[in-house]
């Protein structure tokens, strides 16, 4: 048994890999036990990696160092490469207001935090665990600590502080929130069934479904016109996939000369369907899609690098393949090729045509299921190194002591927005398959909460039994709920926010998956899922901010 002793001691690198597997798979194997619907979930890795450092189980501090770092980095670029792409569409109507909701959520527990700080006497390392931990938000701990590091003369007990605070804060951060969203039901008497209609009818409104229409040209100035030059249309989001003459189905040119009685089969939304309609004839009780003839529909994946970043009309399908692109769905949206948005690798087409033609199209687009499912590499790697410049450059703001870094959390989480929203740089291309996403994302956190865990095992049990662990929780429970029920009372009172919105904006404000997950099991709906990925980039970026605010502030 020498092997294993020396194996569990010796501080080699096999050492450490050993032990941050074993922390590893029973913490998560602890977090998937369930009482009552609830369970710790990830955290459990943390709760066991406090349970071996309290036993002195050691690694390394250069390579706990690297673990902890690394995988934070891995942790917030991922979820940068998910959410990038609707990031900035979600400022818009409903997404600034829910932003601004949440915002309030975290400036004002960062307040709180001060002023614990300043009423209580607690020292920085302290608050900022209790900040991060109370609101389930991993990520600002790590900027926390590694502003902390930069502070000169800073022992290492200062630097075991705020994990301890960390795990004392977090149970509570967790249960919190789902109190705030089973007070918020209880005290508005609300009814799930009226919150799903009204909210299907909230986001038909904002969002129309695409629908389509057979329309008979009846209008005699109409004649001779060609489809690209027809008259007060080209305001209108709507795309001619088909036409019919005289019996004979024909795809769509921007060339094709009109004749009366000719029938248009038109994709849109309905409000731009019914003015063209209006523009061009009357309603055809014929359904040119059903109808027999050589044009058929494919759905395509767009996975060809030459053609991600250009604009559909720059392709010209209907020119060079007689083919027409009517719709493009991208992260779960569908919308008209009228828009003439720039392809992202990805993307889904339908695309109408000939079979000979669409085999060009599916060529010339790539079309490849296989390719989608490949992660691009050397993009991962060239978005952290540019993640890690940025978040290491040192911005120097009047009237602060030391410069702002948006540090190893907020640099890889900022890049990978933009990055995800370019779309591709020539032949690199920023997209993630969304397993190669998650499997990243669950080992950059383990790896995270590990090194955390076993940092902070050291004294967590004198702290929380003999110390201040009691107090801290309190008021970490202050920090927790405060916020959440004044952003609720305000989103729901003075925001008219819909049940299932106020959830999910709940739980993206606390950057906590577990309460979107009780969230969409309580409501029955993905609803929440919607306005909890609108605010969660911006959310995390605040907190990586205020975290460290409050260690060079404090300090």
């Amino acid at each position: 048994m020498e092997w294993l002793t020396q194996l569990l001691t010796d501080g080699s690198i096999a050492h450490a890999v050993f032990i941050i597997s074993l922390v590893t798979s029973i913490g998560l194997a602890l977090g998937s036990l369930q009482f009552r619907g609830l369970s710790l979930g990830i955290s459990g890795v943390l709760f066991i990696g406090i349970l071996f450092g309290h036993f002195k189980v050691d690694i390394d501090h250069q390579i706990l160092e690297f673990a902890r770092e690394f995988g934070l980095i891995l942790f917030v670029y991922t979820i940068g490469m998910q959410v990038g792409p609707g990031f900035f569409a979600s400022l818009k109507q409903q997404g600034l207001k829910l932003n601004l909701l949440a915002a309030l959520v975290v400036l004002s527990g960062a307040a709180l935090a001060v002023g614990i700080h300043y009423v209580g006497g607690l020292s920085p390392s302290v608050v900022v665990g209790l900040f991060s931990g109370a609101t389930t938000n991993t990520p600002s701990l790590g900027s926390a600590m590694e502003a902390l590091r930069s502070l000169p003369d800073v022992t290492e007990e200062a630097m075991k502080l705020p994990g301890q605070a960390y795990a004392i804060a977090y149970p509570f951060g967790i249960l919190g929130i789902l109190l705030t969203m089973f007070l918020v039901r209880r005290v508005f008497k609300i009814t799930l069934e009226k919150e799903h209609q009204s909210f299907a009818a909230e986001r038909e409104s904002q969002q129309p479904r695409l629908s389509n229409r057979n329309i008979e040209v009846t209008n005699p100035n109409l004649e001779g016109k060609t489809l690209h030059h027809l008259p007060g249309t080209k305001h209108l989001s709507v795309v001619i996939s088909r036409v019919l003459r005289g019996g004979e189905l024909s795809p769509a040119q921007a060339r094709y000369a009109l004749k009366m009685g000719d029938v248009l089969h038109v994709v849109g939304i309905p409000r731009d369907l019914e003015e063209f309609q209006s523009i061009v004839g009357k309603p055809s009780s014929q359904d040119l899609k059903s109808l027999p003839g050589p044009l058929i529909t494919k759905r395509m994946l767009v996975t060809q690098k030459a053609v991600t970043g250009k604009r559909i009309k720059e392709l010209n399908f209907e020119e060079r393949y007689n083919s027409t692109i009517t719709r493009i769905a991208r992260a779960e949206v569908e919308f008209s090729s009228a828009l003439n948005v720039r392809l992202m690798y990805g993307d889904t087409v339908l695309v109408v045509g000939r079979e000979e033609d669409l085999e060009g199209v599916a060529k010339e687009l790539g079309n490849s299921a296989k390719q989608m499912n490949h992660p691009q590499v050397i993009p991962i790697f060239v978005g952290i190194a540019l993640g890690i410049l940025v978040g290491t450059f040192p911005f120097h703001i009047e009237g602060l002591p030391a410069p702002f870094k948006l540090g190893l959390a907020g640099g890889p989480l900022l890049v990978a927005i933009l990055l995800s929203r370019l779309g591709n740089f020539g032949s690199l291309v920023w997209h993630m398959p969304i397993s190669a996403n998650f499997m990243l994302r669950e080992l950059g956190i383990v790896l995270f909460l590990t090194a955390v865990g076993l940092k902070a095992g050291h004294g967590f049990f004198d702290t929380l039994v003999q110390g201040d662990g009691l107090q801290w929780m309190l008021l970490a429970a202050l920090i927790t709920l405060i916020p959440l029920m004044l952003v609720a009372f305000i989103g729901r009172v003075f925001c008219k926010l819909n049940y299932m919105s106020l959830c999910g904006l709940l739980a993206g404000s606390m950057t906590d998956p577990p309460a979107l997950a009780f969230a969409n099991t309580v409501t029955k709906s993905d609803a929440p899922s919607i306005s909890y990925a609108t605010v969660y980039p911006l959310t995390m970026l605040l907190r990586i901010f205020c975290a460290q605010m409050i260690i060079i502030l404090l300090s």
